[in-house]
């Protein structure tokens, strides 16, 4: 049900939104999303200096004349965001949550792609608000109604218990869309490690890179890395659900959670190079702006 306090409360996003896109995303974002290649334009008559390497042999044989290929360049992208609301989402202890600056994140890039005019869908899953745990699924289009949905869809898709499975959802965008897209998936990335000793995500990561261009953006919160000294304390692991108490006053019990929380962090970096998939960290208690604005130059330079 749509809301008077879920409409101003996107109209307020939106308005932060576009002011990024504004300042800082508008060309950047422009330079890193080009265009995945080329297409055919039409055939025309040679005329001199046109490289003689695009001669259609087959034409020219049957006008009896030279005749070269055009082409242009692909300017119209398929941008989709796959939104992770489950959980462990909720989590922030700085600013915001991860699922607020995942929201916010997200508005940024729909309302950069718009403005390319790419077309922008969003697959968002593990929220409580999603029929039977269903994944939500927005066909890419372009307009400002649909980019207002999107980031409708995002505030309204609060963090719950519905702990939506990453495997699963990536199988899923690998069967719905069947041309080649770019696939941001936005998440924490937290999921356990299969009997291969990797996030259970790895493999289905891997098979939908291999079919599109994936970039992964990581949500994370200090705290996930850095116990405070608060003495005896009561958490909530948001993967498995179980609450336990934690002596955060022991100098070893936070030496042990700081070792285990990298050394997890470190095989999600590594299982996301190894499948040749850009990687970029957001922290709920950083600026955003600046990593973005580094992986679009880096991006742009690449191509």
């Amino acid at each position: 049900m749509i809301t008077e306090e879920l409409m101003q409360a996107v109209k307020r996003l939106e308005i932060r939104a576009r002011r990024r896109v504004d300042d800082l995303f508008g060309g950047s974002y422009h330079s890193a999303f080009k265009g995945q290649g080329i297409e055919f334009s039409e055939v025309r008559e040679y005329q001199p200096g046109d490289d003689v390497r695009s001669i259609d042999w087959n034409v020219t044989a049957r006008m009896g004349r030279p005749f070269i290929k055009r082409f242009e360049e692909e300017r119209q992208l398929t941008v989709v965001l796959a939104v992770d609301c489950s959980r462990s989402t909720a989590f922030g202890t700085i600013r915001r949550s991860k699922h607020e600056l995942m929201s916010e994140v997200g508005a940024v890039l729909t309302l950069a792609a718009g403005r390319n005019n790419d077309k922008v869908g969003l697959c968002l899953f593990g929220s409580d608000h999603l029929e039977d745990g269903k994944t939500l699924h927005v066909p890419a289009t372009k307009g400002r109604l649909h980019g207002m949905r999107i980031i409708r869809e995002l505030i309204d898709a609060s963090p719950g218990n519905n702990q939506e499975d990453l495997s699963t959802v990536l199988m899923e965008i690998g069967r719905t869309h069947k041309r080649r897209c770019i696939v941001i998936v936005m998440s924490d990335f937290l999921s356990g490690m299969n009997n291969e000793g990797e996030p259970r995500w790895g493999r289905e990561m891997r098979m939908l890179s291999r079919r599109h261009e994936v970039i992964a953006m990581q949500f994370t919160d200090p705290r996930e890395f850095e116990l405070p000294r608060a003495g005896m304390i009561r958490m909530h692991d948001p993967v498995s659900g179980k609450r336990f108490l934690v002596d955060t006053g022991s100098k070893k019990v936070r030496t042990r959670y700081r070792e285990r929380a990298i050394a997890e962090n470190e095989m999600i970096v590594s299982t996301l190079k190894n499948a040749q998939i850009d990687h970029i960290e957001l922290s709920t208690g950083h600026d955003y702006a600046d990593e973005l604005i580094r992986y679009f130059h880096q991006r742009g330079m690449r191509r």
